[in-house]
């Protein structure tokens, strides 16, 4: 059973569960330990399970940290590359994390993007080419007590725009 502060309006729709499914199965995630209970059909919201066990604990029989990093690894890019669009590329540029309480039992996590996270990332790339946004995601347990933060900073450009800066780069490379 789900804690109450996952409880959502939104559903998942046949493409998103499906997709979940595969994720689930997918070797690089499932090793991660994390499970994903939770894909909406308008690919903004995600709801992930952690538990202790003997693919996630440490040796002081807490859950591994390295677990918990890698559980929150490619959801804000995926969620963004499906809500903006092929007209933009999407990258994940930097993460990190803060412990604040070990996991002795399961916890829980929630990514969402919003309709203004949305519209600030679009009127920033029309107005730079680019730009890069952090996303905040807390492994919670039952209780909602915060046992780990992690930030995560995407990097989002218009398509046009990525290309003429990685013809630029390479140009420069080879005039050395």
């Amino acid at each position: 059973m789900k804690p109450a502060f996952l409880q959502t309006n939104r559903t998942e729709s046949v493409k998103s569960w499906r997709f979940r499914q595969l994720m689930n199965w997918y070797p690089m995630y499932f090793g991660t330990g994390g499970k994903i209970l939770f894909w909406s059909g308008d690919w903004r919201e995600v709801h992930l399970r952690l538990r202790r066990n003997v693919w996630t604990y440490n040796y002081v029989g807490t859950i591994f940290g390295g677990s918990m990093f890698a559980a929150a690894d490619p959801f804000y890019m995926l969620m963004l590359l499906r809500n903006l669009g092929t007209d933009y590329v999407v990258w994940d540029k930097t993460g990190s994390i803060r412990f604040r309480k070990p996991g002795r039992q399961t916890l829980y996590a929630r990514f969402e993007i919003t309709d203004e996270q949305l519209d600030t990332i679009r009127r920033e790339v029309a107005n730079n080419g680019q730009t890069e946004q952090t996303f905040k995601i807390d492994w919670v347990d039952s209780n909602g007590v915060v046992h780990a933060q992690i930030e995560r900073l995407c990097y989002i450009a218009d398509k046009q725009h990525y290309q003429e800066r990685k013809n630029d780069n390479q140009k420069s490379r080879f005039q050395r």
